[in-house]
């Protein structure tokens, strides 16, 4: 039979996780290779970049979109697992799982940009690509880069989570340096600023004269003004004006709008998805897959007045 669409493979991906084992997504794709009973050709056939296999890719992308859901999650590295919400979902012995039936889930409609205020009823779109059929193929292009983007964010934040309190403060240390910071090399000095408020100071030239403190935790949960305030008055005790405050979660309003008030000093919050932005923007802890040039038709070229 041929290659199934990707929205074909949603059930079968949720079925096979019924027993609440944790499998690989490798094995997941031999299981569901069997199950759609294709060729061996079918299962080698690739991509046009020829760089993975089409059902690989299409399988890929069903675990994505049930992430995103909250039908699966990612107990442990290279693992996936079903949720509650996903055993919910099979109890209701739906005929077929599609973006369509996904989209009753507030964290899906964000995870693909529609409003969490439009009613499911008036969503006409009957699968994940046809509100944008009738946009030009830049468009299409730049949605998927989108995309892309955000499942790499996501996969790097769940990355941050799993390592070790040790290792994310060398994360953040090859971060700041890739952002600029730290001119003698020693971007982060863990354990040097003498202040349980502070984690680090980074100089901002040779001689140290100008500094900025630095507080990365793994915080699991909102972090509220009660933090940034103490931070913020631990600064005095190194006589910095300058700081930045970084976390896997985010940040309360209220202590968005303290730091936004707060007068002689300079202090910069980095929650998860600003974090994995500024990592992905200066390649740490990614790698560049695929480049693409889209080029235009150069007006000047063809100027035959030119001269």
């Amino acid at each position: 039979m041929p290659i199934p669409d990707f929205q074909s493979i949603m059930l079968p991906f949720l079925v096979e996780l019924r027993d609440g084992q944790e499998r690989s997504i490798r094995d997941l794709t031999n299981i569901l290779a069997d199950r759609f009973q294709l060729t061996a050709i079918e299962r080698q056939e690739l991509l046009p970049s020829g760089e993975q296999t089409i059902f690989g890719n299409r399988v890929a992308w069903v675990k994505s979109h049930l992430k995103n859901a909250g039908l699966i999650d990612n107990p442990s590295r290279g693992k996936t697992r079903i949720a509650d919400a996903g055993l919910g979902v099979l109890t209701q012995n739906p005929s077929s799982i599609n973006c369509r039936f996904l989209k009753q889930f507030p964290s899906y409609r964000q995870f693909i940009g529609q409003s969490l205020d439009k009613p499911i009823a008036n969503m006409e779109a009957p699968d994940c690509t046809l509100a944008e059929s009738i946009a030009t193929p830049q468009e299409l292009m730049d949605s998927s880069f989108q995309a892309l983007r955000k499942a790499t964010g996501e996969e790097l934040l769940d990355r941050l989570r799993k390592c070790s309190p040790g290792y994310f403060e060398i994360v953040v240390v090859r971060l700041l340096q890739a952002l600029g910071y730290g001119a003698t090399g020693e971007a982060f000095v863990t354990g040097k600023a003498g202040d349980g408020g502070i984690d680090g100071l980074i100089k901002e030239d040779k001689l140290g004269l100008d500094v900025v403190c630095v507080q990365a935790k793994r915080w699991e949960t909102t972090v509220g003004r009660p933090i940034i305030q103490a931070f913020v008055g631990s600064m005095d005790f190194v006589r910095a004006r300058k700081g930045v405050v970084i976390t896997i979660s985010t940040f309360s309003r209220d202590a968005i709008d303290y730091v936004e008030r707060i007068e002689g000093k300079k202090v910069v919050l980095l929650d998860g998805t600003r974090l994995t932005e500024l990592m992905m923007d200066h390649n740490v802890g990614v790698t560049i897959s695929k480049r693409y040039e889209l080029k235009e038709v150069s007006n000047d070229f063809f100027e035959e007045d030119m001269g």
